[in-house]
């Protein structure tokens, strides 16, 4: 296996940034759902699984960079024979699980009002003691954090974190499954084994 992508395959780093892209999501939904359904409210575990979302939420967008940089400087496999129609959405379902990558942990950080204690090794410094925050929220649009961080909050949790992120998936992995199973063509294996 080649490390960069070949007019056939995947490369070993573009696997390796999809697929810890899908551990750093799956930690970080667990991290989330553990603190709702678990722990209540003030105590050291729900703080605890507050820090590990937000630490790989961090996480996520750190590697999410490095992916659009590695991918731009990548050729792309060549697409399965199929219609103009089905490559359109294709690019279309990319292009959104991308948005989905950068948007989750940018809403999730500036929407946060507390540090991030980086996987407790050191501290993220919350959106809101930046100077950004400061020239952006506070002087240009005259807004105090509660009133930022509400919309912020509610697209975050509610839009993307409930509804969005899990149709998207769950339309990516389907079509997957689907040229795996009924198409029978190697999309799935150029991420896997192929």
């Amino acid at each position: 296996m080649t490390l960069k992508n070949t007019a056939n395959n995947y490369g070993s780093i573009a696997k390796w940034f999809h697929w810890t892209i899908v551990a750093l999501f799956l930690g970080s939904y667990c991290a989330v759902y553990f603190r709702h359904w678990f722990t209540e409210e003030k105590t050291p575990e729900n703080w605890t699984a507050l820090q590990l979302h937000l630490s790989f939420g961090i996480t996520i967008a750190a590697v999410v960079i490095l992916r659009i940089i590695w991918r731009n400087f990548n050729q792309t496999p060549s697409q399965e024979p199929g219609t103009k129609l089905a490559h359109i959405a294709a690019h279309i379902g990319h292009y959104a699980l991308y948005a989905v990558m950068i948007l989750m942990p940018l809403s999730g950080y500036i929407g946060t009002g507390v540090n991030t204690e980086f996987f407790f090794l050191f501290d993220v410094v919350k959106f809101e003691a930046t100077s950004i925050y400061n020239t952006l929220v506070t002087n240009w649009l005259g807004l105090s954090f509660k009133e930022f961080e509400e919309p912020i909050d509610f697209f975050h949790k509610e839009i993307m974190g409930k509804w969005a992120v899990w149709i998207l998936i769950l339309g990516h992995a389907i079509a997957a499954l689907y040229h795996h199973f009924v198409i029978k063509d190697r999309t799935l294996k150029k991420m896997t084994t192929g």
